[in-house]
């Protein structure tokens, strides 16, 4: 099954670009902007973000804020 997208003109995309950009991303199907009756952009709906847990990915090394016991001088 083919799904028509649906086409508006450049400005009426400025003034409404939020809820296309809802509705693109909720219903899955394209909007086509145009410019003087072309086709200039269209908006399609994105990958999915692939999410995964975070769990596991941060290592502790100890107190970043504590003084560490290394002598060093500027070079200034």
């Amino acid at each position: 099954m083919v799904m028509s997208e649906k086409t508006i003109s450049a400005s009426e995309f400025k003034a409404r670009c939020l809820a296309l950009m809802d509705r693109v991303s909720r219903t899955g199907r394209p909007v086509a902007i145009t410019k003087r009756g072309k086709v200039v952009a269209r908006l399609v709906p994105g990958d999915p973000v692939k999410q995964r847990p975070l769990k596991g990915s941060v290592l502790h090394q100890g107190d970043l804020m504590a003084p560490i016991d290394a002598h060093w001088e500027s070079a200034t």
